[in-house]
Order: structure tokens, then C-alpha cells, then sequence
């Protein structure tokens, strides 16, 4: 099974791999040029990297790794300057806000220095309900969950699960 696959699949998989390495590149290059132009033509260059999307605004600075496990609601902005690591699936719901410079990392490394060395992965996907505002500068870490109407402070690390209408602030 090749290292996508894995990725994919949610085995553990080696992210060095040359092919994970060029399709890195390619979302790179499409987040390039539209980050250098912004404009709803160019934006084109990121969405057709996305699994799904809905109505949505991105502002520049917009970075991810794949983009093929990005799935948008309706309604969706994302303000300037984020990044969605997506080697699992990251889904967002309906009305969602996501304030500058928010990350999404579903990506983890071993804990043990000789395999982190191999460039040896896991991920876990992040999921997003509906009309959910996650405040400038919040990091959002592999395998959370946050639920429907929550809010999340500014520049908080979010480590656990957030239940619905939750205001999470650290």
C-alpha cells in the first residue's frame, strides 16, 4: 500500500515519502497563487485541491498540506493567515468563523526519538459542527471534536473535545 493510502486510511505512514512530499508541493503551489493574487478566480487554485466545499471566503496567507481531506460547509470564512495540516480528514460545518491565523494539525509524530527519525505519521481527523467562532491564533489538535455553537477563545491549544455551546478558553 503506498504512503497516501495509509495516510488516508488513518495507518500510521511515513511522511517523507516522495509521494506525499509532491503532492505537498502541488498544494503549496495552488495556496501560492492565490495567496500572491487573492481574487475569487484565483481561489479556484485552492478549492479544487478541496474534497468539499460550500459558500465560503479565505483570506490570504492560507496554507494547507494536501487539501484532498478538506471538507467546508455553507458559509464558511476563514480569515487570514491559517493552516490545515490535513493528513486526516478536517471537516467544518455550516457558519462557521475562524479568526486569523488559526491552526489545524492533524498530524502527529512518534513520541520515541528513533522513529520520529524514520519520518514515520499517524494522524487523526478534526471535526467542526455548525456555527462554531474560533477566535485568532487558536491551535486545534489532532482528533478533536468540537460541537455545534461552542466558541473558542483566542490563541488557546485545544486539547480535548468542546460540547456543544461550550465556551472554551484554556
Amino acid at each position: 500500500m503506498i504512503e497516501f493510502e495509509k495516510m488516508v486510511s488513518g495507518e500510521p505512514f511515513n511522511g517523507i515519502d516522495t509521494d506525499l512530499r509532491l503532492r505537498r508541493e502541488a498544494a503549496r503551489l495552488a495556496c501560492a497563487k492565490f495567496n500572491a493574487h487573492p481574487s475569487k478566480g484565483n481561489l479556484r487554485h485552492i478549492t479544487r485541491l478541496f474534497a468539499q466545499f460550500g459558500s465560503l471566503v479565505i483570506e490570504p496567507g492560507f496554507q494547507c498540506d494536501y487539501g484532498s481531506q478538506i471538507h467546508l460547509g455553507e458559509n464558511v470564512y476563514i480569515n487570514f493567515h491559517c493552516v490545515f495540516l490535513d493528513s486526516a480528514d478536517i471537516h467544518i460545518g455550516d457558519n462557521v468563523l475562524i479568526g486569523p491565523g488559526v491552526h489545524f494539525y492533524t498530524v502527529d509524530h512518534p513520541r520515541e526519538a528513533e522513529q520520529r527519525v524514520t519520518g514515520t505519521c499517524s494522524a487523526k481527523p478534526i471535526n467542526i459542527g455548525n456555527n462554531v467562532w474560533i477566535g485568532g491564533g487558536a491551535k486545534i489538535l489532532p482528533g478533536i471534536t468540537i460541537q455545534d455553537n461552542a466558541i473558542i477563545g483566542a490563541n488557546v491549544v485545544v486539547t480535548r473535545d468542546v460540547k456543544q455551546n461550550e465556551c472554551f478558553i484554556g
